[in-house]
């Protein structure tokens, strides 16, 4: 009997030192004694793992998802940019720039010319070949020179010619009377191929003085401001 109360009187003091063993970890770390025994808030490292790699796919998923939503965006917003790019990169038109009406308006014959024998009389080796009545040299660009009759178009007057682009009076010519002119091609095969012979009507920008320098042609051919426009006239030309 006493052998029993012993044991009985052993297991209460085993309890009350577990008792308050728990209740000064308690005391101290501040987690609570059913938060240490409760099984339904333990997992194992095996179930760790399986959680991480849920989050992961489901991570991976939104990703997917979030990336066909910006094609799809993408896709729907392509037709106007490219519309935007391409209306961007269509230069403007000597033509419909401005407004060529409050200009002095003139019927003319226009031909082409080179500085060639076949025009001038004249053959490379020259000193005067390509050497205009003004003394610049002959030039196809945005201003490039033209011939006429220096009785009506005098030296240095500009023209803006439909199609050609502006041309500077700078050279005269035997058979050219009246309103008729020469513009300036580098080649035969230009001529024939980009003009021929037309009459058409022109604009008269500004009457010439009767001098034209090649710092002249330089300055309004390098004008900045017109810089748009210049490759239309001679980069199609050289190609």
């Amino acid at each position: 009997m006493s052998k029993i109360k012993n044991g009985m009187r052993r297991l209460a003091m085993t309890c009350l030192f577990l008792l308050a063993l728990v209740a000064t970890f308690q005391s101290i770390s501040g987690i609570k004694a059913e938060s240490l025994f409760s099984f339904a808030n333990f997992k194992t490292e095996e179930q760790l793992l399986e959680d991480e790699a849920s989050s992961q796919v489901t991570h991976k998923l939104k990703s997917i998802a979030l990336a066909i939503k910006n094609i799809n965006q993408f896709v729907q917003l392509d037709p106007l940019i490219s519309s935007n790019v391409a209306i961007a990169k269509a230069p403007p038109t000597l033509e419909n720039a401005f407004d060529w009406t409050k200009y002095p308006k003139e019927t003319v014959l226009a031909t082409g010319y080179t500085a060639g024998y076949e025009s001038t009389g004249k053959y490379k080796g020259n000193p005067e070949y390509g050497i205009t009545y003004s003394g610049v040299k002959v030039k196809r660009d945005l201003y490039s020179t033209v011939a006429a009759d220096l009785n009506v178009f005098p030296i240095g007057t500009i023209l803006f010619i439909p199609g050609y682009g502006y041309g500077v009076v700078a050279d005269k010519g035997g058979a050219i009377n009246g309103n008729e002119l020469d513009l300036y091609y580098e080649t035969v095969a230009d001529v024939y191929k980009l003009w021929g012979k037309k009459k058409l009507d022109i604009f008269v920008v500004k009457k010439g003085d009767g001098k034209l320098t090649e710092e002249q042609l330089q300055a309004l051919n390098e004008n900045e401001s017109m810089q748009v426009f210049r490759q239309q006239y001679i980069s199609s030309e050289r190609r």
